[in-house]
């Protein structure tokens, strides 16, 4: 029997202390007990920042690397939400290009083999048929750079009903039909859509390239804590194992008020792979 307990698990940037240092946040992961760190793109002035990072910053991320032991193995570029591929705003779409560009570059410096892109045509605007049709040809596009840049590109079924389900990303990856795009999907956000879990996976798995680990209600996305929301994670673990999953996890979590925040990821680490168990 397949046994989930040895695939790789991830820690998402956020569910982390504030640190100091790179070194910091991954003796921090270390500590606790995981394999790597998501290291997050998202819309603040900060993260976004690290999208031009120059040769000082990224050796510093490359140093701690190879002091820790722990690699940065995904990337969550979740700034994409601010700045979409498909907005009505030409400029927004220029941005939102170089934001990948960038992301890639980074990728090949830092070694992250997978980036995670969010499943949404816009978010802060209006979705049309004219946005839909630009994000399916954005998605092309994206995925070619990919490619060529040998970074795989992970689909997420995100908090939009519109890639909602695993089966509308799967229909957009396989339109797509490029092999450096593919799924990276939230079984979170399936639930809190509403779908059922184990069919889900059963239909989708073979486009898997990392799989986002976090608890969830319907129509309530983030900040469940695990064990209190209705994810049927011993279902969803055992629809991984029944197709072999052998593929990375991440578990995603935010901490910024919990009074100790590395107490809390220990014991989701600990929780999940409990969950995990035949």
């Amino acid at each position: 029997m397949h046994d989930l307990t040895l695939n790789k698990l991830g820690i998402y940037e956020k569910a982390l202390p504030p640190f100091s240092s790179w070194n910091d946040a991954l003796e921090i992961t270390r500590r606790c007990g995981y394999d790597f760190l998501e290291i997050s793109i998202d819309e603040s002035t900060e993260r976004l920042a690290r999208l031009s990072w120059g040769r000082s910053e990224i050796s510093q991320l490359r140093t701690a690397i190879t002091e820790t032991g722990v690699p940065v193995r995904t990337l969550c570029l979740s700034g994409h939400r601010k700045f979409p591929f498909a907005s009505e705003d030409v400029l927004t779409q220029e941005r939102a290009w170089e934001m990948l560009r960038q992301a890639l570059n980074l990728c090949g410096e830092l070694g992250i083999p997978i980036i995670q892109t969010p499943g949404h045509d816009v978010y802060y605007e209006p979705s049309t048929d004219s946005t839909w049709k630009r994000y399916e040809d954005a998605l092309q596009r994206a995925s070619e750079m990919c490619r060529d840049a040998s970074v795989m590109l992970g689909l997420e079924n995100a908090d939009k009903p519109c890639v909602g389900s695993l089966d509308q990303a799967r229909a957009l990856v396989t339109r797509t039909g490029n092999p450096w795009f593919q799924l990276y999907p939230d079984i979170g956000n399936v639930v809190a859509h509403g779908y059922e879990i184990g069919p889900e996976i059963e239909r989708a798995y073979q486009h898997f390239v990392s799989v986002h680990i976090k608890d969830a209600r319907p129509g309530e996305f983030r900040r469940v804590p695990f064990g209190e929301g209705t994810v049927p994670f011993r279902d969803a673990f055992a629809a991984l194992r029944n197709v072999r999953y052998g593929g990375p996890f991440v578990i995603e979590m935010w901490n910024e008020s919990s009074d100790d925040p590395e107490g809390v990821i220990r014991t989701a680490r600990e929780w999940v792979r409990r969950q995990m168990a035949p």
